[in-house]
Order: structure tokens, then sequence, then C-alpha cells
């Protein structure tokens, strides 16, 4: 059961395709669609980040094939000119680093106006106040729990005073922006870092690395339930 389907406030997970079987990942796609919230879609441009992946074109594909929202997370240099190519649905989520783009205002209007949702991701070095001038126009903040750029890391303990910081702002200021969390997140931490406020999850190496993604997927789920 997703949380959709049980119609509870629980936190959803969107399984990171970057890990996936990248031959067959229609294949993929479609097995883990029943189970999941969405898919969390990693663009790379191996120079804001030392790695490269995926281009538009293969964005939108994913979007054609799925009914699913997808959260496009840009780790690339330049994010403005990417709204304008993206065709993915109105239920889909466009996220890009604040370290990269020119001006967040003009970046999130532009993202409003393809009728796709904002959300803004920041590293684990960043201060956090770097994105506090932007919550209010924002649906999501995406708090990286990794240095970004390739699937596997470690989680990073220090990430946690910092979800708890972002928590206390969205409170104290009477904010709405979900928080989601991408980055060495597995059974060990999951429930946990729910408690804390975190509303989404961008799962890649746990869901992927298990000889079964779906059994991977449901023993999150059972997780969160818990």
């Amino acid at each position: 059961e997703t949380s959709k389907q049980k119609g509870d406030i629980m936190s959803k997970i969107f399984p990171s395709l970057i890990s996936g079987d990248l031959l067959n990942l229609k294949k993929q796609i479609d097995e883990l669609a029943p189970h999941c919230d969405g898919y969390h879609i990693d663009i790379m441009d191996d120079h804001f980040v030392p790695n490269l992946t995926w281009g538009p074109m293969f964005v939108n594909a994913i979007s054609k094939s799925t009914q699913k929202p997808l959260f496009v997370h840009l780790m690339v240099n330049n994010p403005e000119v990417w709204p304008s190519r993206l065709q993915i649905n109105s239920s889909s989520t466009l996220c890009f680093h604040i370290e990269s783009a020119a001006n967040p205002v003009q970046l999130i209007k532009q993202i409003i106006e393809k009728n796709i949702v904002p959300a803004i991701a920041i590293r684990p070095k960043t201060p956090l106040e770097e994105i506090y001038p932007f919550l209010a126009i924002v649906d999501q903040v995406l708090l990286m729990s990794v240095e970004p750029g390739s699937s596997g890391k470690t989680f990073l303990s220090s990430t946690i005073d910092r979800l708890n910081e972002l928590v206390l702002y969205k409170k104290d200021n009477n904010l709405s922006f979900s928080i989601c969390m991408d980055g060495g997140i597995g059974k060990e931490n999951i429930r946990m870092l729910k408690n804390l406020g975190v509303e989404q999850f961008g799962i890649a190496s746990e869901i992927f690395n298990h000889a079964d993604p779906v059994v991977a997927l449901e023993n999150l789920y059972r997780e969160l339930k818990i």
C-alpha cells in the first residue's frame, strides 16, 4: 500500500532511478508502480557534480511511460534552461539547487508557469539560511543527506541538526512546504527521519541493490507504518 491508498499522512517513497537497471528501466518502473508514490530522477551534468546522467528527452520519455509523479532533481549548472525543456505532468516536481541558481525567484516563477511543482535543494555544507528567503514560494525543500553526485554514500549525521532547524523554521514562520530527503536512507533510519518531519524520501541503493526491489520497497513502507 502506498500512502495515497491508505489515506493517512504517511511519508512517501520515490525510488531513485539512478540505481535502477538502466537497460530494463521501463520494466522496473512498471514493477514498482503499484508499490511506490512516484520516481526520483537525478539529473547530473558533470559540472555541478562529477557525474553525468540523463537529458530532458529521457525524462520526458519516463514521464510518458508512467502516471506516477516524478521528482526531477537538477544537479546542474544553468538550471534556468530546464523548465522549458520538460514535459512532465502537473503532479511532478522540478527541484533545483540553491547553489547553482542565478535568480531563484525567477526560476521558481518559470517552474510554476510550466504547471510543475517548484522545489529547492540544498547541499549538506550550504548554510540553511541561503534558502530561507524562498521558502514561502516553493512547495518542497530537498535536504541532501549526502554530498550529491552518486548513489551509495553514507548518511551524514549532521543532517539531523539541519532537519530539526528546518522543521523549527517552518513552524515558527507558519510555512507549508514539505520536507524531502535524499541520500543514505534505509531501514535503519527512515522511521526516525519520518518522525522528525521528513515527508518524502528519494531512495536508491536500499531498493535497487536488493535482489527484489519490490520487496525492499515494501520493507521500507513497513518501517514507516510502525
